[in-house]
């Protein structure tokens, strides 16, 4: 079933995109579209009908993580956004602990933060939208990620919004529909 779906809308729109896929059922379409790939670490399973010219990545999107255990949410974010034609550039292992190095990455506008913090911090930084992804890992008492969520949700800092745990594609999506706004 699943493959059928992949295999009419590449059809029907000469690509398809698809998040958090196993390696099953990559194998599983790939039977269908050769050419489909997957992304281990994002999840995401995307395919495009080859074009004359390559396609031109607009904007920018950055998206940040306060720790590496973010990534997966973050790359998930990141690979969404590109496929819908944003540019996008990665700032990883940048949280409130490590903030000097943030402060030289002003233009970040879309965040993964593990502990929630992060999209206040860096909503107080820049003049840009800011979506804050709160993530189920995390140490302490973080409730799979209400906690992050929760903070996230009572941020003081103008210009945030906030998705759902570990919805990095929510994030690539709203941040992909700014990004046409200002382009």
């Amino acid at each position: 079933y699943l493959a059928d779906i992949f295999e009419t809308l590449y059809r029907e729109n000469g690509e398809v995109l698809g998040t958090r896929a196993t390696p099953e059922q990559w194998n599983l379409v790939r039977a269908r579209i050769p050419e489909i790939e997957y992304d281990p670490v994002s999840k995401i399973l995307q395919a495009r009908k080859s074009s004359e010219t390559p396609r031109k990545l607009e904007g920018l999107v950055a998206v940040c993580t306060g720790g590496t255990a973010d990534i997966p949410v973050a790359e998930e974010a990141a690979k969404t956004a590109e496929f819908f034609g944003c540019r996008v550039e990665r700032y990883y292992d940048i949280g409130v602990a490590g903030i000097h190095r943030l402060l030289s990455k002003r233009e970040v506008i879309a965040v993964a933060g593990m502990e929630g913090a992060l999209g206040t911090v860096v909503a107080g930084l820049v003049e840009n939208p800011v979506i804050a992804v709160p993530t189920s890992v995390g140490y302490g008492a973080s409730f799979h990620g209400l906690s992050a969520l929760i903070t996230m949700i009572n941020s003081c800092a103008n210009g945030i919004s906030v998705v759902n745990i570990d919805n990095g594609y929510g994030a690539a999506y709203l941040a992909a529909q700014i990004n046409r706004l200002a382009v």
